[in-house]
């Protein structure tokens, strides 16, 4: 199930915008033109299918801080929307999601500032013209069973909740209930923690671990995997030691916890557990880990992923990255024009440039209308 398009509106900085995506999507621009709101809207997308949309809208400042604040249509419903499309590689059936979140009415049953889940629709397209599979107008939702026929969902769906989560879940709306799984299955890493504390640094259970948690908690067990389950670790074990200077990954076989650390040339009797580890080393490896695990995710986002890393590391993520994007769909924030550029020259996705215009985030060359001129 492979992201082909995805649009915002009314979402931040996100008046209007479309775009659409390859194997590979590089996003690259300054401080403050809304490269992070991109990254944020492909993530509600996540949101609705595990049910947390109403939940991460609110972490972030609830739906003052979400709705665009700049001008609007006259008459123009006060809504975030997001809409996205898919193709099911293995059927060539194309799949579209469409939510709309707005604020709750005068007199309503939910909190003041609770974001509402206002529409939802999803179709898929299969033959000559688009099926509806599921759609929702408040609490109420239409949906297709195993059999094709369109009936009520029993149950109301919640104001907080996404018919999405709820209906894809139940087992009984196949098609709702793929997307679904192939969308809550994406992994998102903006940025893992490297102070002492951090769950990076820590030893982490002994099981299988065939990908990254989103925090990272997993590193080690994942890295455990990698070399004791999986028993390769080649690619691995050169990007960690063309990024940091020759050092190589130390795995012991996992007791009760897995653990790991690094080896450098110039101490080779020694091994640098990750608390010894600087900033930088700590956060490539667990770029690492998220890129290059034993089973990658439909979908991997990086926000900055370039942040304490230095220059030198970067020929080395941008391999991993390309290494990742054989398997997967790669989705890069980005302030450096260098990774860009060096995940150009290996995938040969083009970064697409990110610029404000009158308070709205646009792409370099985007129309007013928020598309691009191919889309013309």
């Amino acid at each position: 199930m492979r992201l082909t398009s995805f649009s915002a509106a009314g979402y931040r900085s996100l008046r209007s915008i479309r775009l659409d995506l390859g194997q590979v999507s590089v996003f690259v621009g300054e401080n403050g033109v809304g490269k992070s709101n991109l990254y944020r809207a492909l993530q509600l997308i996540k949101a609705s299918a595990e049910g947390t949309l109403a939940r991460e809208i609110a972490g972030e400042g609830g739906m003052g801080s979400a709705l665009w604040s700049g001008k609007r249509r006259t008459g123009q419903p006060v809504r975030v929307i997001i809409d996205a499309h898919f193709v099911d590689d293995e059927t060539a059936a194309g799949y579209a999601y469409k939510v709309e979140i707005g604020l709750p009415p005068p007199v309503s049953a939910g909190f003041a500032f609770e974001p509402h889940v206002k529409e939802e629709t999803l179709t898929v397209e299969a033959g000559r013209r688009p099926v509806e599979m599921m759609t929702r107008k408040g609490p109420v939702v239409f949906a297709r069973d195993g059999d094709g026929r369109r009936v009520e969902h029993p149950e109301r769906v919640l104001n907080s909740e996404t018919a999405l989560a709820l209906l894809g879940g139940s087992g009984r709306y196949p098609e709702v209930g793929d997307l679904r799984a192939a969308v809550a299955g994406w992994r998102f890493y903006h940025g893992f923690r490297t102070d002492a504390d951090s769950l990076v640094r820590r030893p982490a259970l002994a099981t299988t671990a065939p990908m990254l948690d989103e925090d990272g908690a997993n590193l080690a067990a994942v890295f455990a995997t990698l070399r004791h389950i999986r028993e390769d670790t080649v690619d691995l074990d050169r990007c960690i030691g063309d990024a940091l200077g020759g050092a190589q990954l130390d795995v012991p076989v996992p007791g009760e916890t897995a653990t790991f650390g690094l080896v450098l040339p110039e101490f080779p009797q020694r091994v640098f557990r990750p608390q010894e580890l600087s900033d930088g080393q700590i956060r490539f490896l667990a770029l690492a880990g998220a890129l290059m695990s034993y089973r990658l995710p439909r979908l991997i986002a990086l926000n900055e992923p370039e942040a304490s890393l230095h220059v030198r590391m970067l020929p080395s993520l941008a391999d991993m990255i390309a290494r990742a994007a054989e398997r997967t769909q790669v989705w890069v924030v980005t302030h450096s024009r260098e990774l860009a550029d060096l995940v150009h020259d290996r995938t040969g996705a083009r970064a697409l440039t990110v610029i404000r215009v009158e308070g709205a985030t646009m792409i370099e060359g985007m129309r007013s209308t928020g598309l691009m001129p191919d889309d013309d």
